[in-house]
């Protein structure tokens, strides 16, 4: 099922996500709806938070992203990106491993906006997988991008606030105008209770 994905304005999105204790049918039934969603979307990755659940929890699959490659190294070896789509993170830990890196970036929770971010190269990774079983691995590229962007949502952090200045005042008006439609959407949904 298709989820509404949240805009930014909305309160969820600065959520931090609760952990995830136990993979039940309600959380697998979450985490498929998150894939259709992102699909839908045509996104690399999606955030619980984004629609509606403030839970560690974020789906991601860089497949369709030809044109920007990822790595993947398990126990120091490089494997196959491919196998390990698509990619359900659960209670993710990562810690960032390199230089920064300045890439586009954009987010499903701020249409048609983007900005170059910086970011480390690489990203370890270790977290539940929707098996209930642990992985853990580093992460290069555009995969490594979309999981830190990933799990600074599931913090209730933004791309907007990992932006230098110049980049953010050049999307201050669209920030501006989405924020007030989101919060005016939210108000009439309220008035309608």
């Amino acid at each position: 099922m298709i989820l509404e994905v949240l805009k930014y304005g909305h309160p969820m999105l600065r959520q931090k996500g609760l952990r995830v204790g136990s993979l039940d049918a309600e959380m697998k039934k979450l985490i498929a709806d998150m894939f259709d969603t992102m699909y839908a979307a045509k996104g690399v990755g999606l955030a619980a938070q984004q629609v509606g659940h403030a839970l560690q929890i974020t789906v991601l699959d860089v497949r369709p992203a030809t044109e920007r490659p990822s790595t993947i190294e398990v126990d120091g070896q490089p494997a196959d990106v491919l196998d390990f789509m698509p990619l359900v993170l659960i209670n993710p830990e990562i810690k960032p491993v390199g230089d920064p890196v300045v890439g586009p970036e954009g987010c499903l929770s701020f249409p048609e906006m983007y900005a170059d971010i910086s970011r480390p190269e690489f990203v370890d990774v270790k977290a539940t997988n929707d098996k209930g079983k642990t992985i853990s691995f580093r992460a290069g590229g555009l995969l490594s991008r979309a999981i830190q962007h990933e799990v600074d949502h599931l913090a209730g952090l933004l791309f907007i606030d990992r932006m230098d200045k110049k980049s953010k005042s050049e999307l201050r008006a669209e920030l501006d105008d989405l924020q007030a439609e989101t919060k005016a959407r939210l108000a009439l949904a309220a008035k309608k209770k």
